[in-house]
C-alpha cells in the first residue's frame, strides 16, 4: 500500500492528509489562534474537589476549568525526591508487557495506559481524591483530550512526552514494548536497549517506529526526552500558577514524530517556509528521512492536485455512495454515531442474501474509511442490512476487524446482533472533522430538518387567535411569512383562512417576506 503525507501549509491554516493508494484516509487541521492544546503541560490551581466523583476541577489559564479524575492524580514534591525514592526501590526488572495493555496510540495520546501507574510514586495504595488534593493547591498536569463540547479539558498529572521511538513516562515504573513489534528477538533486544539508558523509577514505551533502528539513534531519543523533562520541571518550579509550562509540538512536526516513518513513500509541502523549517526539523532529529522530503511548486492548490479536497467535501456529507450503487448515512450525535447500510440501486445478480451481503461488504471498507478520516469518536452504532446465514454475518465481522486494524485509533467491537447491529467504540482525543469544520445550523439549531410549509402555516393561523384575544377591537392582521408558506396559506390552506377571517370578524393580510426564515412568522394587529 503506498502511502503519502500531503501538507496545505497557509498562514490562517495548516492541513494535512495521510494518502492511502492516492485516497485521503486521515485528515489533521489546526488554525492559528486554534492550535490544539493535547500534550501541552500546565501548572494548574485546583479549584474545587468533587468527592462524590473522585474528580477536582483545575484551573490551567483556559476559558474552562480541566477535569481530574482521582486515577490521573499522581503528586511528587521535586524531581529530586522522587529519583532518590526510586533509585532506592524500585528493581529494574519491573516491566510491564504492552501487549497486555491497551495499543500504542495510548501512549501517544498523552494517557496513562491501562493498569499504568495505580500506585502513586512511594508504592502506596490509592488514595481517595480528598486525600490527594485541597483546593488552591497547586499541580503539574498535562491535556489529555481536548475541550468537547460544553465540557473542559481532560488532564493528567502522569506526563508522557512522546518521542519518534518511544513514550517518556517520568513517574511511572514500568516499560513495554509495543504489540506491533512481533519478533521475540528484537523485542528482548529493545527492552535491553532501555533498561541499559532508562532514569530510575521511570516508564517507558518502546514505539513501533524503533523496530531494527541503531542503538545510537534510540539512545539520543531517550537523552532528548530527558532533557525536556528537566526542564519542563524546572519552568514548573520558576512558574506561580495557573501557566503553561510546555507547548506541544506543532502539527507538522508532531505528524513527522508520528507517521513519518520507513512506511511512508514521501511528504510533500506547498509552503517554502513550512518546507525549510520542516527540513530543519528532520536535519536535526531524522535525517535518514530528509531525501522523502519533497516541495511542491505547482500553481495548482496541492489538495486540488491530489484529490483532497473532494474527499473533505465528501466526508462532510450525511451520505456516502458506495462503488456498487449501495449507500451509507452518517449520523453524528451527542451521545453517539449511528451508521446505516442500504442497499440503495444495487440489486444484484443472484440470491437476496449474496446482494446484501456484497452490499455489506462494500460498507465495510467505507466505515472504516469514513470513521478514519471523519474522526469520529465514541460510541459508535453500525447498522448492517440484516442477513440470515450466520456464516455471511460472521464474514462481514471478520472483514472488519481486518479493516479496523489499519486503524492507528483503539477501538473495540462486538459481535453482530440478529438485527444486524455491530456496537462499537473508538478513542476520541479531538473534535471530529465535523465539529472541526461546521457549526450548528442556526436555523433548524443543529437537529438537521425544518419545519415544513404547512406546519408553519397552522402555528401562524393559531398565533391570529392569540393575538385577537389580546386586541380584540383590531379589524386588520397582518401576517408576514416566509414565500414559501405564504403560497400554502393563499392556496391550499385558503378555506381556513377565510373561516378564520368569518369567525373572528377580520381580515387578514397575508404577505410574504424572502428574508424570513422559513420556520418564523410575524402576526401582526392594526
Amino acid at each position: 500500500m503506498s502511502s503519502e503525507i500531503i501538507v496545505n501549509a497557509e498562514p490562517f491554516e495548516t492541513r494535512i492528509a495521510l494518502n492511502e493508494n492516492g485516497v485521503a484516509a486521515e485528515l489533521y487541521s489546526e488554525r492559528e489562534g486554534e492550535q490544539g492544546i493535547v500534550g501541552n503541560i500546565y501548572k494548574g490551581r485546583v479549584t474545587k474537589v468533587l468527592p462524590g466523583m473522585q474528580a477536582a476541577f483545575v484551573d490551567i489559564g483556559l476559558e474552562k476549568a480541566g477535569f481530574l479524575h482521582v486515577n490521573d492524580v499522581d503528586t511528587i514534591e521535586s524531581i529530586e525526591n522522587y529519583r532518590k525514592f526510586a533509585s532506592e526501590h524500585f528493581e529494574e526488572d519491573e516491566d510491564l508487557d504492552f501487549d497486555q495493555s491497551t495499543d500504542e496510540d495510548e501512549g501517544n495520546g498523552y494517557a496513562r495506559p491501562n493498569g499504568w501507574g495505580r500506585r502513586n510514586w512511594r508504592g502506596e495504595n490509592p488514595k481517595s481524591i480528598e486525600e490527594l488534593l485541597k483546593d488552591g493547591q497547586e499541580v503539574l498536569v498535562q491535556i489529555s483530550k481536548e475541550p468537547l463540547g460544553t465540557k473542559g479539558s481532560r488532564l493528567t498529572s502522569y506526563i508522557t512526552l512522546p518521542g519518534r521511538y518511544v513514550v517518556y513516562m517520568p513517574t511511572i515504573n514500568q516499560v513495554g514494548i509495543s504489540r506491533r513489534i512481533e519478533d521475540e528477538a528484537e523485542r528482548k533486544r529493545l527492552r535491553k536497549l532501555v533498561h541499559q539508558y532508562r532514569q530510575p523509577g521511570a516508564g517507558y514505551i518502546v514505539r513501533t517506529a524503533s523496530e531494527g533502528m541503531a542503538v545510537d539513534d534510540i539512545e539520543a531519543n531517550m537523552m532528548f526526552l530527558h532533557a525536556l523533562w528537566e526542564g519542563i520541571f524546572d519552568n514548573h518550579n520558576n512558574t506561580s500558577a495557573p501557566a503553561l509550562v510546555h507547548t506541544n509540538l506543532t502539527l507538522i512536526q508532531r505528524v513527522v514524530r508520528d507517521l513519518f516513518g520507513s512506511s511512508i513513500e514521501r511528504m510533500i509541502i506547498d509552503s517554502e517556509i513550512e518546507y525549510e523549517r520542516c527540513r530543519d526539523f528532520l536535519t536535526a532529529y531524522y535525517s535518514h528521512l530528509v531525501p522523502k522530503l519533497h516541495h511542491y511548486k505547482r500553481n495548482e492548490p496541492i489538495f486540488d492536485y491530489y484529490g483532497v479536497e473532494l474527499e473533505i467535501e465528501r466526508a462532510l456529507g450525511q451520505r456516502v455512495w458506495l462503488k456498487s450503487g449501495g449507500y451509507i448515512v452518517i449520523d453524528q450525535t451527542e451521545a453517539l454515531t449511528t451508521i446505516d447500510v442500504n442497499t440503495g440501486r444495487f440489486v444484484g445478480k443472484r440470491s437476496p442474501e449474496e446482494t446484501i451481503t456484497q452490499t455489506n461488504l462494500e460498507a465495510v471498507r467505507e466505515v472504516v474509511a469514513q470513521l478514519r478520516l471523519r474522526d469520529i469518536g465514541g460510541i459508535i452504532i453500525v447498522d448492517y442490512i440484516d442477513m440470515e446465514r450466520e456464516e455471511s454475518r460472521e464474514k462481514i465481522f471478520n472483514a472488519f476487524k481486518e479493516e479496523l486494524s489499519k486503524d492507528r485509533s483503539r477501538t473495540k467491537i462486538s459481535k453482530i446482533s440478529e438485527l444486524g447491529l455491530v456496537e462499537m467504540t473508538r478513542k476520541r482525543v479531538r473534535e471530529s472533522l465535523e465539529h472541526v469544520l461546521t457549526d450548528p445550523c442556526p436555523y433548524c439549531e443543529g437537529r438537521g430538518r425544518v419545519k415544513s410549509a404547512a406546519t408553519v402555516s397552522y402555528e401562524s393561523l393559531r398565533e391570529v387567535r392569540r393575538v385577537c384575544v389580546h386586541h380584540q377591537t383590531s379589524q386588520k392582521i397582518l401576517v408576514n411569512v416566509h414565500p414559501e408558506v405564504a403560497d400554502r396559506l393563499l392556496e391550499e390552506e385558503r378555506p381556513h383562512v377565510e373561516e378564520l377571517e368569518s369567525h373572528l370578524n377580520i381580515q387578514l393580510v397575508i404577505k410574504a417576506d424572502p428574508e424570513l426564515h422559513i420556520e418564523g412568522f410575524e402576526v401582526i394587529a392594526f
